[in-house]
């Protein structure tokens, strides 16, 4: 996602509807997701989905125009931080403000949830998103951050254990 023309080339604002996710919709955000480049063999976007579906904790919101997905985002939060992750805007509708709309509806999602603070992350080549997120008020905190992988993956590995 690249939303990050200067305000004046960003068209007027966009009339979509967002909601959470629903089954069908999964083989679009798996399209969406792959044109946005989101997607990774190490993370398979089906699982991520339907984990994020089934606990009250996080969802994954959709804006729709007409029955087509353009903009999506999975959204969580641990009690008190947010976080959000494979925000996506259709690249055929680019400039159109959608990648603004959906971390809107995922800021609005962790407020009424008692979120106080969101985390996200970019990979640090991804400088047009980068530019994107600080246009929308977003800093670099003074964190580095860590992970460790904690149970083998069977949707990557055929031989882990199920």
């Amino acid at each position: 996602m690249t939303d990050t023309a200067p305000p004046s080339r960003l068209e007027s604002r966009p009339r979509l509807s967002i909601r959470p996710a629903r089954d069908g919709d999964v083989p679009a955000l798996v399209r969406l997701w792959d044109a946005c480049g989101l997607t990774r063999p190490w993370n398979d976007a089906p699982t991520d989905i339907a984990f994020a579906r089934r606990g009250p904790n996080s969802d994954v919101l959709v804006a729709e125009d007409e029955g087509k997905l353009l903009a999506a985002v999975i959204v969580g939060h641990d009690g008190h931080r947010g976080g959000v992750y494979y925000v996506s805007s259709d690249p055929e509708h680019r400039w159109q403000g959608y990648g603004r709309l959906i971390m809107e509806a995922a800021e609005a999602w962790l407020v009424q949830r008692g979120a106080w603070k969101l985390n996200l992350f970019v990979r640090k080549s991804n400088v047009p998103v980068i530019d994107f997120y600080k246009s929308l008020g977003y800093g670099e905190d003074e964190t580095v951050p860590l992970s460790k992988r904690l149970q083998p993956m069977p949707h990557i590995d055929p031989d882990a254990p199920r």
